[in-house]
């Protein structure tokens, strides 16, 4: 699941080296996210239905500061 080839970044990584961002591998069953600047260190998988949850529960906030406001 966590070839190469299969780690994709989001379209809304920041410019220049789009380094600050997360990439993610996708398989039937699950999700793997790791961080971008450091891609050999830990990995958190999460079963796909409840990383699709966390993602529809996020939309429409753009930004960190955005995102605190949400948890309060």
């Amino acid at each position: 699941m966590t070839t190469r080839d299969n780690w994709r970044k989001s379209s809304y990584s920041d410019g220049g080296d789009g380094n600050d961002c997360v990439e993610v591998a996708a398989s039937p069953t699950h999700v793997a996210v790791r961080d971008t600047k450091a891609p050999a260190r830990a990995v958190l998988t999460v079963p796909a239905g409840a990383f699709a949850a966390f993602v529809n529960g996020v939309k429409g906030y753009s930004t960190v500061t955005d995102f605190a406001r949400l948890r309060g």
